[in-house]
């Protein structure tokens, strides 16, 4: 039998959450969380662990001299494959005005997820 404990990233509780896993990987028991948020985050996370992704770009053609753009992916990939995402953007410019949810670019990484703007600039 296999413990994985972690803190719970579901809600503000960050309850202390331990997970009695076989050793063949199966689920066996979840405790410690305070929430069903807690039991589903637990589950994901020893079984496929995903992150959102937030970096910048470059931006040009700015009227205000603005040179970057923040950007987040646009839901969580696997977390095997954050760095593949951030090599992705390096060396990445895109032209001005950039909207809020704009699509920076599409499938990065071949996650199937797109990365998007997070702030407007003109």
């Amino acid at each position: 039998m296999n413990t994985v404990n972690l803190t719970c990233i579901g809600c503000p509780l960050g309850c202390q959450i331990e997970v009695l896993m076989d050793d063949d990987k199966t689920i066996r028991l979840v405790t410690g969380n305070n929430c069903s948020n807690g039991d589903k985050y637990a589950r994901k996370e020893v079984t496929s662990p995903t992150r959102i992704v937030t970096s910048s770009v470059r931006v040009y053609g700015s009227k205000n001299g603005e040179r970057m753009v923040p950007l987040k992916t646009a839901s969580d990939v696997p977390k095997g494959k954050m760095m593949d995402v951030i090599r992705a953007l390096r060396g990445v410019s895109v032209p001005c005005p950039v909207r809020i949810g704009d699509v920076l670019m599409a499938d990065v990484a071949g996650t199937g997820v797109d990365v998007i703007a997070t702030k407007d600039v003109d």
